[in-house]
C-alpha cells in the first residue's frame, strides 16, 4: 500500500508540475538545449544533465557577489577564452557542479562510510572548473603565438610596399589559423568601428601576450607616422630564435616516450628468443627420452 501511494505521489506532482509548465508556458528542455547550443562558439551539442545544472546555477548567480576588479578581470578572461557567461553564472556552475557531486557522495557514505576520502572530489572539481577559462586562454594563446613569427614576417613585407594596417591584418586573415582568424576578424571589426589605436590596445589586453605587445606596439607606431620596418626585422629575428627554442623544448620531450616503446621492443625480442631456446631445451630433452 505504502508503494502505491508514493507513485500516487511522484505522478501527482509530475502532472502538477507539467500543467503548470504549460499554463506558464516555460520552455522545454530541448528549447533550451537548443538555444544554450546556438550562444556556443564550438559546435559541442548540450547534454540534458548540463542543461539542469546551468538551470541550478542561474538561481544561484544571483546570490555570488565579487569585487570590481576580480569580476573585470574574469569577465576579460572570459571573453577572450570564448565563453559567453557572465563572471557570476561562470562561479555558479563551478559549485553547482561540486556540490552536485557531493551530494551524490554523502547518501553512499551511509552504506559505506570508507568513502569519506571521495568529498575531496567534490572540491577538486570545483578548482577545475574555476581554471577551466584560464586552461582554455592558455590553450588558445599558445596556438596564436605559434602563428606570430610569419604573421611578423609578412608585416615586414608589407610595410616595404603599403603601410594601411587595416588592409594588411585582412590580408593575412586569409591564411591565419581558425583561432587566430577569429581574433583578426574581430580586431579588424573593431577597427572600422573606432579608432584604430584604441582596436589595437583592447586587442593587446584580451591575451596578455608579451609576444602579441610587441607587435601591437609595432602597429601602433606605424599609425603614428614610423617607419615600422627596421622594428619588424628585428621583432621577426628575435621571434625566429623564441619559435626554435619552443622546437628545441619540443623535440626534448619525445626521447622519454620513444624510451617507453624502445624498452618494450626489447621485450618483445628477449621473449622471442626466449621461446625459440625453450623449444629447442623441450625438444631435445624429447628426443632423449
Amino acid at each position: 500500500m505504502t508503494i502505491y501511494l508514493f507513485l500516487f505521489g511522484v505522478l501527482l506532482s509530475a502532472g502538477l508540475f507539467f500543467i503548470a509548465a504549460d499554463l506558464l508556458r516555460l520552455p522545454t528542455l530541448a528549447t533550451q538545449k537548443a538555444i544554450l547550443s546556438s550562444g556556443k562558439q564550438t559546435k559541442e551539442k548540450s547534454k540534458t544533465i548540463d542543461m539542469l545544472l546551468r538551470n541550478a546555477a542561474i538561481r544561484l548567480c544571483h546570490y555570488i557577489r565579487m569585487d570590481e576588479y576580480k569580476k573585470s578581470r574574469m569577465a576579460n578572461v572570459l571573453s577572450a577564452a570564448g565563453f559567453s557567461d557572465s563572471p557570476e553564472l561562470f562561479m555558479a556552475m563551478a559549485i553547482v557542479k561540486a556540490m552536485s557531486i557531493a551530494l551524490c557522495i554523502i547518501p553512499c557514505l551511509i552504506v559505506l562510510p570508507l568513502l569519506a576520502p571521495m568529498l575531496f572530489t567534490a572540491i577538486l572539481v570545483y578548482f577545475k572548473e574555476v581554471r577551466k577559462a584560464d586552461e582554455a586562454l592558455a590553450a588558445k594563446r599558445g596556438k596564436i603565438e605559434q602563428e606570430l613569427p610569419r604573421f611578423v614576417a609578412t608585416i615586414t613585407q608589407e610595410l616595404k610596399a603599403s603601410r594601411d594596417v587595416l588592409s594588411i591584418l585582412e590580408n593575412f586573415k586569409r591564411n591565419a589559423g581558425e583561432d587566430f582568424a577569429a581574433e583578426l576578424d574581430i580586431l579588424t571589426a573593431d577597427m572600422r568601428s573606432s579608432s584604430y589605436e584604441a582596436a589595437l590596445t583592447r586587442f593587446e589586453a584580451r591575451f596578455n601576450s608579451p609576444m602579441l605587445s610587441d607587435i601591437t606596439r609595432g602597429l601602433i607606431g606605424v599609425l603614428r607616422g614610423d617607419d615600422g620596418v627596421m622594428y619588424f626585422q628585428m621583432l621577426s629575428h628575435d621571434m625566429k630564435q623564441l619559435e626554435l627554442q619552443r622546437l628545441k623544448s619540443q623535440a626534448m620531450k619525445i626521447p622519454p616516450k620513444i624510451r617507453v616503446f624502445s624498452f618494450a621492443m626489447l621485450m618483445c625480442f628477449i621473449m622471442t628468443y626466449m621461446a625459440i631456446i625453450v623449444y629447442e631445451i623441450i625438444t631435445s630433452l624429447g628426443g632423449m627420452f
